[in-house]
């Protein structure tokens, strides 16, 4: 098939959504299919046989575009529809694959060309924006409204998990309306079992940087072992950032000997959660890594003893759930929608999203190894049946029968 994607974001980057595309590109390329992809300025081309790169040429330099609504984001999206709108012309496509909000365009174009297109929905817009702006709420029926339309219409919804299944579902009555789930899948490169910085982290914060400052490296003088809490991801709002450290000070005022690591984030953020970290009396007990290689996430998580996903917004599930399943490493989360469509009692320790029950859960997992074992055998066990590459390819295959 000869496909036009909208990817309105930077691609390539080691992030959430720009993942997920990257997985679909590449089955698509493996399945023989011709792609063209439209996307920001910003990231590196993933390089597949079938697979063309248009990049949108604003006026003026724009760059740091985050995850979720933005004016960098609208501003790009008007170049994005040009853009889609000078391909639509010149060539002719059996399908286009719209990702997050570039299905409004989708929507409006496809129809003039008779031209099917693919709602890749990786996340609720509305829900993003109410987040954000509570005051919203005074217009949440008309949001949710605008929201619905390019579900109504799109020949197939392609939602990243069962909540967002079952918030389109009103829109999608009849065989016709063809609803799929593609759900994500763990990254972990399992034949990289040393980071490519060479740090050891069990000997990083036995000899106590104040809040991560110091170099990433070795010592030889590793003084007393500690519990090693490891969080992975960005470190925007909805992620539950300040639970988490919340949490870890509440845990540390009953437990001695823990330390808790923290990979990824911006500059900005790490700043403001390293002085959050000192007001309150831990600021020597978290370490920040920073970004680091997707390729070496299986290689650190081997060097932690928790795993934390202290989520607190959102009803998508986060894509490094799947990868914390698979490590082999307890993961302690918030017992929130978006969680425990994939995390259950049996696979993860769930509690309530408040610091004082993110403390507790901590302390359980401390003390108790025959609770980490359980839960580690029934998560490597579901994600092997459930969210593997071979499952995530078939289903790519499926969705693209359809149109």
């Amino acid at each position: 098939m000869k496909i036009l994607m909208m990817a309105p974001h930077p691609f390539y980057q080691e992030r959430g959504t720009p993942i997920a595309v990257d997985l679909l590109l590449k089955s698509l390329s493996q399945a023989g299919h011709k792609v063209d992809v439209i996307t920001f300025p910003e990231g590196e081309d993933r390089l597949y046989p079938g697979i063309n790169y248009h990049r949108v040429k604003p006026l003026g330099r724009v760059e740091g575009v985050r995850p979720g609504f933005s004016l960098k984001k609208i501003y790009l999206d008007i170049f994005v529809f040009l853009k889609f709108f000078s391909l639509m012309f010149r060539n002719r496509y059996d399908v286009v694959h719209a990702v997050e909000e570039s299905v409004y365009m989708a929507m409006l174009v496809c129809p003039l060309y008779r031209i099917p297109y693919i709602y890749d929905m990786d996340s609720s817009m509305v829900t993003q924006l109410l987040d954000k702006a509570p005051v919203l709420g005074k217009v949440e029926g008309l949001l949710r409204f605008i929201e619905s339309l390019p579900a109504r219409y799109a020949t197939v919804v392609v939602p990243c998990c069962d909540a967002l299944v079952e918030d389109v579902k009103p829109y999608r009555v009849g065989k016709d309306k063809p609803t799929i789930a593609l759900k994500d899948i763990s990254l972990l490169d399992k034949s990289q079992k040393i980071p490519s910085s060479g740090i050891n982290v069990q000997q990083y914060v036995s000899r106590g940087p104040v809040a991560g400052r110091d170099e990433l490296g070795q010592s030889d003088k590793v003084t007393v072992s500690k519990k090693v809490l490891m969080y992975i991801g960005n470190l925007e709002s909805y992620q539950g950032i300040d639970l988490m450290i919340e949490g870890f000070a509440d845990a540390c005022s009953k437990l001695s000997n823990l330390a808790l690591v923290i990979v990824g984030g911006e500059q900005q953020h790490i700043d403001t959660y390293r002085l959050k970290s000192e007001a309150l009396g831990v600021g020597g007990q978290v370490y920040f890594l920073g970004k680091q290689p997707v390729s070496d996430l299986y290689a650190l998580m081997l060097q932690s003893d928790i795993l934390l996903s202290p989520r607190t917004q959102g009803i998508n599930t986060p894509m490094k759930v799947y990868s914390y399943l698979d490590s082999g490493v307890p993961v302690l989360a918030t017992r929130l929608p978006t969680h425990t469509q994939v995390m259950t009692d049996k696979n993860t320790m769930l509690v309530e999203p408040s610091a004082a029950s993110f403390g507790q859960g901590v302390q359980a997992l401390v003390s108790d190894s025959e609770l980490c074992l359980s839960l580690t055998n029934n998560a490597a066990e579901f994600v092997r049946k459930e969210h593997s590459w071979a499952s995530f390819d078939q289903s790519v295959n499926y969705i693209y029968s359809l149109p």
